[in-house]
């Protein structure tokens, strides 16, 4: 790297359609919030020529963050594609917001990208959930590097930080994770603090200023060489051990000078292959400058050092039926099969998709066939329909260029998909396909909404559809057994954004209620019970009267009803009645208005009147007998019981066991993982779980990540059940 001359290609750095799929670099940003990435986006583009020097695109806006609600949250909290042209490649920037609570938007970038750049802070350093996320993408091999921000700070120590990442992220293999330049300090300030005001390169051993504003190339000083060679030996075999390339190995351990090409060409198969991950500075251009700092380099690593898209799987790939079918990486004369991976809605234009291509080529206005299968547990259903696209563009700051075609390997908009949401297939309407879905957090945060009007009542419906259709990190849910209209979010930042969307972008406006845990009532002993239906109005009168038994049955065993009638006393025709009006008044409750299960009621006896019984007055007279019954028995309140997994760093596992203790839980066991964390199983009451995705974030500052499955209901202790009782007093 860096024995390009120092030039850039002006305007050229405006994407336009790809014409070859090796021509193009896809790189998501993966990093902390606040780590720098926004402004690591913004500093590329105007090095590539994209933007002007105020760092916003020639039409107005900035090219990233330009959604209303990031900027009155000051943070990114969608993903944003930045596509840009350096030295003849097309590079899709894919800016990822850094909070915890939009991770779905991460996944989302990771499964559009060829490679990743993981961007840390050096006055901040690596935090847990980044650590998470460079595991997640080890497991898959992605190709991965590191770009160290924020070097003006007074604290700021690249060689430090390069240090913690190498121990962070190179686990077992510290030299997988080496610089490939050193930092090249100005004067020291009145804080004693040397601002980074250029580059050495360790492999071209060139020497890059920045402090004029402007790159340009140099030799290092006599006193430098002692240090950069040092860093080279130590570097170059990283690259050649971790590339796997034994002859070149042999030849440099025998003192053969191994040329710069040759380093290069070692340097991108040991990062294709997810091996090597080498450590670079970045700083954003100052006022005045036409550079930012390493950002000429970065770019170089990501068009020189990053892989191809035909170095990238394509994902599992199926026919509409089920069975599997091959398609060769990024053959863009092969069969259509594109991926959207986001969903936004445009005021003006309508909805829009980000699409990844990833066999064929896509253009516009022909008809595709969209799939989505496999997202029932994200709230969307399964559906095939034929759409014809509309207008291909690459998106630019809130505008969007028009482009001719799109690629396998390249990333467009799409224009008019009305029914594609994210995570949906596109493929030709002759020969339908459909891409596995990608894994998505589950969303635990309960949000209980109610339309604030009869006019917002009236499009609410909708706008939480498209809500779920744009963000499959959310779930809607439409309880039956509490009447609930529940938005399932990832945090408090995640339910702020769709809210605010609902309303500022739907006109929507709701208010939030109190979310209510499904409930259950159940004998605690025998009781018995007498309806009594009897009335006479002139004409047919209504008569009816059963005499029943109930008793408690083990958990899971739902209502059994039992005929022991002797004699005809209730005529066989009535029996159903019965047992249809007992059904009912167990579905409505008994005691709190909760459903009552786990109970065998036995019809004993009764009584008929030729003419004025009928089914709708036995219906009655069942439902009253178990009123009865409950009256006189004794009624548990059962509470819904998870069984929840806590996955959490080894220092946090007594706080966090100590805290599900605390919320009446039942830790089972705890199992030990790699990375130096901990798996925490426990039985915990839901309702002591509502805020948990709240609470594990703050506990465990961020690291800890937990799940959950209902297990079963219980009872609740008798404190909480009686105040339980006492609210549904009141409310009645």
């Amino acid at each position: 790297m860096g024995d390009k001359a120092n030039t850039h290609p002006g305007a050229a750095g405006r994407a336009t359609a790809a014409d070859h799929p090796a021509s193009v670099r896809n790189v998501v940003l993966v990093g902390h919030s606040g780590s720098g990435k926004t402004t690591l986006v913004e500093a590329l583009a105007l090095t590539a020529g994209a933007v002007n020097r105020a760092g916003r695109v020639e039409d107005g806006g900035t090219v990233s963050d330009y959604d209303e609600i990031e900027h009155r949250q000051q943070r990114s909290v969608q993903l944003s594609l930045v596509p840009v042209e350096w030295d003849g490649f097309k590079i899709n920037l894919l800016d990822t917001p850094g909070y915890a609570d939009f991770v779905g938007e991460l996944r989302a970038g990771l499964r559009a990208a060829d490679a990743a750049l993981f961007v840390v802070s050096a006055s901040d350093g690596v935090d847990g959930s980044t650590r998470m996320v460079w595991e997640e993408c080890a497991a898959v091999g992605m190709p991965r590097a590191i770009v160290v921000t924020h070097l003006e700070a007074a604290r700021a120590d690249f060689e430090e930080m390069t240090r913690i990442c190498a121990e962070t992220f190179g686990g077992d293999d510290p030299d997988a994770v080496l610089p490939l330049y050193l930092p090249l300090h100005g004067p020291q300030g009145p804080d004693g603090h040397a601002p980074v005001t250029g580059l050495t390169g360790l492999l071209s051993q060139k020497l890059f200023d920045y402090s004029s504003g402007e790159r340009k190339e140099g030799e290092p000083g006599e006193d430098l060489l002692p240090e950069i060679e040092e860093a080279r030996n130590r570097l170059i075999e990283g690259i050649i051990a971790e590339s796997e390339d034994e002859t070149l190995m042999d030849r440099y351990l025998g003192g053969e000078e191994i040329d710069f090409k040759t380093l290069v060409e070692d340097l991108e198969r040991a990062v294709a292959r997810g091996a090597f991950h080498p450590v670079l500075a970045a700083a954003p251009a100052s006022e005045g400058a036409k550079q930012g700092l390493g950002t000429v380099e970065l770019l170089e690593l990501v068009t020189g050092g990053f892989p191809t898209p035909f170095e990238h799987p394509t994902p599992g790939v199926t026919t509409i039926d089920g069975k599997p079918r091959e398609i060769k990486a990024c053959d863009t004369a092969g069969p259509l099969v594109a991926e959207v991976v986001k969903t936004a809605s445009d005021p003006y234009v309508g909805r829009i998709s980000l699409v990844r291509v990833f066999s064929g080529t896509l253009r516009p206005d022909e008809t595709v066939h969209v799939s989505g299968h496999g997202l029932a547990d994200r709230g969307h259903e399964d559906h095939d329909v034929d759409e014809r696209v509309g207008a291909l563009s690459a998106p630019f700051g809130k505008h969007q260029r028009s482009l001719t075609h799109c690629i396998a390997g390249d990333l467009a908009c799409v224009a008019k998909l009305s029914r594609a949401e994210t995570g949906d297939t596109l493929s030709s309407k002759d020969d339908p396909l459909l891409m596995e879905p990608w894994e998505m957090p589950d969303p635990l945060l309960p949000l209980a909404i109610q339309a604030h009007s009869k006019a917002d009542e009236d499009k609410l419906s909708q706008g939480l559809a498209r809500l779920v259709a744009e963000d499959p990190t959310m779930r809607l849910e439409q309880n039956p057994d509490t009447h609930q209209v529940v938005l399932w979010c990832l945090g408090e930042a995640h339910a702020d954004v769709a809210l605010e969307r609902l309303r500022s972008r739907y006109g929507v406006q709701v208010d939030l209620v109190p979310h209510r845990v499904p409930l259950r009532e159940t004998f605690a002993d025998k009781s018995a019970g007498r309806g009594r239906h009897v009335k006479q109005s002139g004409g047919h009168g209504q008569f009816a009267i059963c005499e029943i038994e109930v008793e408690p049955l083990p958990g899971g065993s739902g209502i059994e009803f039992v005929d022991k009638v002797i004699g005809g006393a209730v005529p066989r025709q009535f029996i159903p009645s019965v047992e249809k009006g007992v059904r009912a008044q167990a579905a409505r409750g008994v005691a709190t208005g909760h459903q009552l299960i786990d109970v065998r009621v036995t019809l004993l006896d009764g009584k008929a009147h030729s003419v004025d019984s009928s089914d709708a007055a036995f219906q009655t007279a069942g439902a009253l007998a178990l009123r009865e019954a409950a009256a006189d028995a004794r009624i548990h309140l059962l509470e819904p019981v998870a069984e929840v997994s806590v996955l959490v760093g080894d220092d946090y596992v007594g706080a966090v066991m100590s805290d599900l203790s605390g919320r009446r839980g039942r830790v089972l066991g705890t199992e030990q993982t790699n990375g130096g964390r901990t798996l925490v199983r426990a039985e915990v009451p839901e309702i002591e779980i509502g805020r948990y995705a709240i609470d594990l974030r703050s506990l465990s500052h961020g690291t800890a990540r937990f799940s959950r499955s209902y297990a079963r209901h219980e009872p609740m202790p008798p404190q909480i059940a009686e105040r339980i009782r006492e609210d549904a007093r009141d409310a009645s």
